[in-house]
């Protein structure tokens, strides 16, 4: 069996790579040949990947995403007989994993409150209308024959949108390895608390998630707000501007009650330290962050729009709320002070994690392309499409 996956920017942190490494193992077992097409193979990286760089030259994030997209598929034309998975809007693939959901959908929820100015700036923007674009040739593509969605809310958005049959969008959660994340974390509490000064009285809610007004740093900030002391908020993650938010905390005067502790390699002594977990993102297919927190028995609370909120709910393990909803956000955390109602959630919160571990998942995967790969055998090599 031959797999070529495509992944533009492969790093060792993204949520697509931690996808491809808790596969490797199984894949490697059943015989599975991997390629991976990107703009850049790091040094050290896994000997199960075969490497194929394509790199063109570029300017601006648009011409970026095209200039790989053609490139990609010229490459990938050479590789008859071989079944493609791209992490990529490419329209030559046989099947696509929508990591980062329905573009479209996002886009739709940024203009659902934007203003006039920024309505503006969205509709001007070369880079979504490309994006968009592609999205829709891709799920138009006669090639494509299955498209993995990571979480439910994905799936009913391409089915939706454009017209794809459930039977062709199976749910594929994300795992997380049990082995790295679990309530046994919280052994690093008291030690963490103290290197960042965090009272070991308060009950800290975590928030970890990069691209802070996606995630809902400062509806948070402004739920905390009517959170009474000594409830902390500790944020982990990187933004432009982080500046801005240490600034509303301050004019919000909960900026003694709020740790923001920037991009963590490691985040794991956070979950340690953490009672909940608050996540009230505008959008998110999935959310890794959600699931880590769930496998370390923290509650959480998220929002509607994010994908891992499904499993909040069916198991009781949280509280889902609108993203926008201050004040069921922060009612959600006032009823998290209850160390009863954190340890009931807590039981559930593991629970909830029980099935979603790498074997699981790749056995998943490994069963998904063995159905797949007689529709790519002997077929024509593809001609690339534009990106």
């Amino acid at each position: 069996m031959r797999l070529a996956i495509v992944r533009q920017r492969y790093t060792p942190y993204g949520g697509a790579e931690r996808f491809v490494e808790r596969a490797l193992a199984a894949l490697a077992a059943r015989g599975v040949e991997l390629t991976l097409v990107t703009r850049r193979w790091p040094d050290g990286g896994d000997p199960r990947i075969v490497p194929l760089v394509v790199a063109p030259p570029y300017v601006g994030r648009t011409l970026r995403d095209a200039g790989f997209a053609r490139a990609a598929c010229a490459a990938l034309a050479r590789l008859p007989e071989t079944l493609v998975q791209s992490h990529e809007r490419l329209a030559c693939c046989d099947l696509y994993r929508a990591g980062d959901g329905v573009h479209a959908s996002w886009v739709d929820e940024r203009l659902r409150h934007a203003s006039a100015a920024d309505r503006l700036v969205l509709a001007a923007s070369p880079y979504h209308r490309y994006v968009m674009a592609a999205e829709r040739r891709m799920f138009a593509s006669r090639r494509l024959q299955a498209v993995i969605c990571i979480s439910r809310m994905v799936q009913g958005e391409i089915h939706e949108r454009f017209g794809l049959p459930l039977d062709r969008l199976p749910i594929i959660y994300n795992a997380i390895d049990p082995a790295r994340f679990h309530p046994g974390l919280a052994a690093s509490r008291e030690a963490t608390r103290m290197r960042h000064g965090i009272p070991a009285e308060a009950c800290v809610f975590l928030l970890v998630g990069s691209e802070y007004a996606r995630k809902g740093v400062r509806r948070a900030l402004e739920a905390l707000v009517r959170v009474p002391a000594p409830a902390h908020l500790v944020v982990v993650g990187r933004d432009r501007h982080p500046q801005r938010y240490a600034a509303l905390a301050r004019r919000l005067g909960v900026a003694a009650r709020v740790t923001f502790a920037g991009a963590q390699d490691d985040p794991r002594p956070f979950y340690g330290a953490a009672d909940a977990f608050v996540l009230p993102t505008l959008y998110d297919a999935l959310s890794n962050a959600v699931l880590e927190a769930l496998a370390c028995g923290l509650p959480v609370v998220t929002s509607e729009r994010c994908g891992a909120g499904e499993l909040v709910g069916e198991h009781g393990a949280g509280f889902v709320v609108g993203a926008r909803d201050i004040d069921a956000i922060a009612a959600s955390m006032h009823a998290l002070l209850d160390p009863g109602v954190r340890a009931r959630m807590a039981t559930q919160a593991s629970a909830a994690m029980a099935d979603l571990t790498p074997p699981a998942m790749a056995a998943r995967l490994v069963a998904l392309y063995e159905r797949l790969l007689p529709t790519v055998a002997g077929r024509a090599a593809t001609q690339p499409i534009p990106g």
